[in-house]
């Protein structure tokens, strides 16, 4: 119940922030939902794909695709709350990248996978919800930029194996590995820290 509770906060979290790209990009009623169920569901479906577990997760269970739908709903009742767009799409961005990124690498243990598949996995689930959504949106996804993103989720699964050898409760070191993501994440951009670019030389 703990992961399944992880797993659709993480839904929710990656729907806002598709909901608030679109509205950013003035798209239609429609185009609003497909862009936060590509957000949500994208990662775990490419995850679902590699590991075999087919049909994925939301064809299997329907509440997947209600709680997008829900969260469409609701997030553009209240879209007027969420005054400051890009700093609202950050921080559900974020909580989306620390979420998904356990839920992946539970679901490389559930497979037996090695800790490195796991963390890949978890990556994976993460960030390609986002890579797909900023695609359809125009944008160069974030994971290709400079920004600290895909390396928070690779801390984040890398802590959770430390965390797994200490004498706690699995759910401690699952929780604080989440911590560990979104605090990466969020530290990076408030000290832009930044992975070094690589430019080629002009002629």
């Amino acid at each position: 119940m703990f992961y399944f509770i992880i797993d659709i906060l993480g839904t929710i979290a990656f729907a806002i922030s598709g909901v608030l790209v679109a509205m950013e990009k003035k798209l239609d009623l429609f185009g609003v939902f497909i862009i936060a169920f590509v957000a949500a569901v994208g990662g775990g479906t490419l995850r679902d794909m590699l590991i075999g577990n087919t049909p994925v997760v939301w064809m299997r269970e329907s509440v997947y695709i209600l709680v997008i739908l829900a969260t469409v709903v609701l997030s553009i009742i209240f879209v007027k709350q969420l005054k400051y767009l890009r700093t609202t799409l950050f921080l559900f961005d974020t909580i989306g990248l620390g979420l998904f990124t356990m839920v992946g690498v539970e679901k490389g243990l559930s497979s037996e996978l090695s800790p490195i598949m796991c963390i890949a996995l978890g990556t994976i689930t993460a960030s390609f919800g986002g890579v797909i959504r900023d695609i359809l949106c125009n944008e160069i996804p974030v994971i290709f930029r400079r920004e600290v993103y895909a390396t928070a989720c690779i801390l984040g699964g890398v802590s959770y194996f430390l965390f797994r050898e200490l004498p706690f409760d699995s759910v401690y070191g699952y929780i604080a590995a989440i911590v560990v993501v979104i605090s990466t994440r969020l530290l990076a951009v408030k000290f832009k820290i930044a992975l070094p670019g690589i430019y080629g030389r002009k002629s």
